[in-house]
């Protein structure tokens, strides 16, 4: 019998959809994901959270499998170092829905008010950029309308998540100059 708290197809579990419904751990995400890897007091520095809060955090976000302990990169054996584990993921699809719609929909809500302020950071640059004031590149901008049907769209996504995956890896042998980036897709047909 298949585990129901098991992802299928990249949909996340309860016990993710509940990790990111906190926004706390939502930001210890995004820190991770710019620092490559965090110790406990490495959350409470940059966060400004006290250390048995991080700690409760640490161990939610590693029980939903959004954290690992990466022990080769302690100090000694009583250093715990954290890394994000790899993956993307979606709340919920007809083949294998979110169990709890309501907390699937509260996680959306909060995922795409920060997609707002990623816009918004992204607005502040771009006339800079796009006005040759500034060369650096900070965001990126683009719009595309293809037809496809669902299938194709589907395999579309597949490619775009595997090229993110491809480039993700390829940064690890490059670590000198790497840039955190937060990449946003957002796609809607016709119908919505």
């Amino acid at each position: 019998m298949a585990d129901p708290e098991a992802p299928d197809a990249g949909t996340m579990t309860s016990a993710m959809l509940a990790a990111l419904a906190h926004p706390l751990r939502r930001r210890m995400l995004r820190m991770l994901s710019h620092r490559q890897s965090a110790r406990g007091a490495d959350f409470v520095d940059e966060l400004g959270v006290p250390s048995n809060s991080i700690s409760f955090h640490i161990r939610t976000l590693a029980r939903a499998g959004f954290l690992a302990e990466a022990p080769e990169l302690a100090r000694d054996k009583r250093d715990r170092v954290w890394v994000l584990v790899p993956g993307t993921y979606n709340v919920g699809v007809p083949s294998a829905p979110v169990a709890d719609a309501e907390l699937g929909t509260a996680v959306l809500q909060a995922l795409a008010s920060e997609h707002q302020e990623l816009l918004a950071r992204s607005l502040s640059w771009v006339e800079e950029y796009a006005s040759g004031r500034t060369t650096e590149l900070n965001g990126a901008f683009a719009r595309h309308r293809i037809m496809l049907t669902e299938e194709q769209f589907e395999q579309a996504m597949k490619g775009i998540e595997g090229a993110i995956r491809v480039a993700d890896e390829a940064s690890h042998d490059t670590p000198q100059g790497l840039l955190a980036w937060e990449i946003d897709i957002i796609a809607a047909s016709e119908r919505i």
